[in-house]
């Protein structure tokens, strides 16, 4: 209670006595010139003069203090002093016996006209929190010879809790020694109470000016108009605590409700998407662009009866709408509302229009960053295949995550091509930029390439003519990109790869590799590029993966590390289908996607491939390689070696490897040599209980013409074809088909392990 500071140095009082030029002398007078401070001032600590001064009842040379009496005041300070209030006490220390004068009773709540108290009898006068401090200060003014002060709370007879403030100043003796205190008193009880509610008002200030700045601050954060109305709906007005808290948004005349705090889903229903009808308080504020306050239920009642009916029913009785006003435009509406009638106070009404202006630049900022995500969002699902057709023998699952900033739509895509002969073509690719216009090129390429795919062109040329399409489009944009044909039959992919990242693969046994493609140029940097294509195989159950560098590079982790993360990602175990039905390969794509970086990081938009080859039905595909050579394709040729070579290894029977490539080579030469028609080379291992497997390699053609075994001389260049199958073969012959023949061989593998 006792709250103000003790003064450092002596009072300043002109109107005592001693500023008169020494009127009276004595112990007396000075007591009175010093004196007269504040607030009636116990003594606490300070027993007797003998306990201050260490013993002796007199001082030689000191006069002698005569009993203070009602009128013992100067007439010429009388009236001041009545006029203040104030009442005036003496403490002679030496006999431990306060004195005042009756205004100081009155003040105190004593009775009577003056009154002699003890210190410790004074001290059980006040409130139990305030008598330890004034003890200590006076305690402290009396070792001192110094003045003291302070506010205490004093109860009167009639119960009445009042508060006091004193001033008081020790007075020392002739020889240095503290003799007495004397001192003004008045009553603080206003005072004091002012003072308190200055203190709270400057709180309140306080608490509001940190509300301002912490509501600026969750509502800067917020990104979307669903994160705005959280945030508005959630924060807590020092001072004036709603029950109710509503945030609308204007569109085309009406009110869209964007959330609500204190009411029941079932009272704000109706409100939503609500005709703003020019009688309702939240279009006059709208219109004005003025806060509307409404402070009772009458009020409402009278100044918009036609809205009064329905208004009744919330419950509420004070309210407060505040027009949200962005850039000279209404775009939206706050509610405030009360459970009881309310008068806001300018400061409040202050607050809440500066809280209305904060909320309108946040919405108008998330529903611009909605109207952009959405228009994002929309581009991107027309650029991108709505759905991935289903090839059999193959399963495929795809992924497409947005950057976590600016438009959050880029030129990264993903497409699966049915190709004729059964076989499937995966696309994955990324246009130089971020933007709008890389989007566009994106789509404008993806269907080029998808239509050459589509007509049946082999890779290499789908790549060159993709490449050429996008220079002829003269847009200053590359493209990276990397295609594969996959020949679902038996599982080999023939890929061509323009500056892209190379494919992983995860094997049967749960290992995963990065398969090493040739690669060539990105996409549109010349129109004369040529690209080769590197052939690998899978195995039943094998799955490649495709991604853009999105998901494996940034400004945190280079390339290197991001590929041995997503080989990291691919390999392990994978569940088995689900109960739901969820093919692993989607918990493999759901278990890459989430080792990217979060969407509020992503630098850069990610497309991800997977295919998993599942081979044809039984299982035949592990045992028999099938494949068509062109006429004039001579390469093709050299294309069906690796692959035999690459069968006959996974097959389990490497020994065969040399002499089956020797064999099919000869024979499909041969029928490209003779013929002016497409061969088609087949090759089968049959496997039967408790004996060798057998390779047998079938070539077909259209030719009616039947070799001849012919011996030729040392020096002649060809002839030796059919001498060598004779030679090596275990059984060979040519069979008559409707048109055209069959030539064909078999090889027997050892012991079956």
């Amino acid at each position: 209670m006792a709250t103000e500071p003790e003064p450092q140095g002596p009072a300043r009082l002109p109107l005592g006595p001693q500023a008169q030029g020494g009127r009276r002398a004595g112990a007396r007078s000075a007591g009175v010139a010093a004196g007269r401070l504040a607030a009636t001032a116990a003594v606490p600590g300070v027993q007797s003069m003998q306990s201050v001064q260490g013993g002796g009842q007199g001082v030689q040379g000191v006069q002698s203090l005569p009993s203070r009496t009602g009128d013992s005041t100067p007439d010429w300070l009388e009236p001041a002093m009545a006029a203040n209030g104030i009442g005036s006490f003496d403490w002679d220390i030496r006999r431990d016996l306060i004195e005042a004068d009756h205004r100081a009773c009155a003040i105190t709540g004593i009775t009577g006209t003056t009154f002699e108290l003890n210190s410790e009898a004074f001290l059980a006068l006040l409130h139990p929190e305030d008598a330890p401090v004034v003890r200590r200060r006076v305690e402290r003014a009396v070792a001192e010879l110094g003045q003291c002060g302070a506010y205490y709370r004093t109860l009167f007879p009639g119960g009445e809790l009042h508060a006091v403030r004193f001033r008081g100043r020790v007075l020392a003796d002739a020889f240095g020694r503290p003799s007495r205190m004397v001192g003004f008193v008045w009553d603080a009880t206003a005072e004091l109470h002012k003072r308190a509610d200055a203190g709270r008002r400057a709180a309140l200030r306080e608490d509001r000016s940190r509300f301002i700045k912490e509501a600026a601050r969750a509502l800067s954060e917020a990104v979307t108009v669903r994160d705005v109305a959280r945030v508005f709906t959630e924060l807590p007005l020092p001072g004036l605590p709603p029950d109710g808290l509503v945030l609308a948004a204007l569109e085309a005349g009406r009110l869209q409700i964007l959330g609500a705090s204190g009411y029941r889903r079932e009272a704000v229903a109706p409100y939503d998407r609500m005709p703003l009808e020019p009688f309702q308080p939240a279009a006059e504020a709208i219109r004005r662009r003025q806060p509307v306050f409404v402070a009772s239920r009458e009020e409402y009642q009278e100044r918009f009866p036609e809205a009064w009916p329905r208004a009744k029913d919330t419950g509420r009785s004070a309210w407060a709408f505040l027009p949200l006003v962005a850039s000279g435009r209404a775009i939206g509406l706050c509610v405030v509302s009360f459970d009881d009638a309310r008068e806001l106070d300018a400061d409040e009404r202050t607050l809440l229009s500066t809280l209305g202006g904060l909320v309108a630049q946040s919405l108008a900022r998330a529903r611009l960053h909605d109207a952009e995500h959405e228009l994002a969002a929309g581009l991107q699902r027309v650029m991108l295949p709505r759905t991935v057709p289903a090839v059999p023998g193959v399963t495929t699952a795809v992924r497409y995550l947005p950057a976590g900033s600016g438009l959050q739509i880029g030129g990264d895509w993903y497409d699966v091509v049915p190709l004729p002969g059964g076989h499937v073509g995966l696309v994955i690719g990324d246009v130089q930029g971020h933007d709008v216009h890389a989007a566009g090129i994106m789509g404008q390429l993806r269907i080029a390439l998808r239509a050459y795919a589509a007509e049946g062109h082999p890779p290499a040329a789908v790549m060159a003519r993709a490449s050429r399409f996008l220079a002829d489009l003269d847009t200053d944009h590359f493209a990276t990109c990397t295609y594969a044909e996959v020949n679902v039959d038996y599982g080999v992919v023939y890929a061509v790869r323009a500056g892209h990242l190379d494919p992983v693969v995860r094997r049967a046994d749960g290992r995963s590799t990065v398969q090493s493609v040739v690669g060539g140029l990105p996409l549109g940097i010349g129109t004369a590029q040529e690209y080769q294509v590197t052939r690998f195989s899978l195995d039943p159950g094998e799955t490649v993966v495709l991604c853009t560098d999105g998901l494996v590079e940034s400004r945190e982790m280079d390339l290197d590390t991001g590929m041995a993360r997503l080989c990291e990602s691919v390999a392990g175990e994978l569940p088995t289908r689900g109960q739901d039905g969820t093919d692993p390969i989607e918990e493999l794509a759901d278990r890459i996607a989430a080792r990217a970086a979060d969407s509020a990081e992503r630098e850069d938009d990610i497309a991800l491939l997977l295919l998993r080859w599942d081979g044809p039905e039984g299982g035949l595909a592990a045992q028999q390689l099938r494949r068509r050579i062109g006429q004039a394709d001579l390469a093709r040729v050299s294309e069906l070696r690796g692959e035999l070579r690459d069968a006959l290894r996974r097959w389990g029977v490497p020994e065969l490897i040399d002499t089956a490539e020797l064999l099919a080579s000869e024979l499909v030469t041969n029928a490209i040599r003779h013929t002016d028609r497409d061969a088609m080379f087949t090759a089968r291992l049959y496997r039967e209980d408790g004996r060798e497997p057998r390779l047998r390699i079938e070539v077909e053609d259209e030719s009616d013409l039947w070799p001849k075994r012919r011996t030729p001389g040392e020096q002649a260049s060809s002839g030796r074809g059919l001498m060598l199958v004779e030679a090596l073969a275990d059984a060979w012959g040519v069979e008559p088909r409707g048109s055209g023949k069959r030539m064909w061989f078999e090889l027997s593998a050892g012991e079956v392990a």
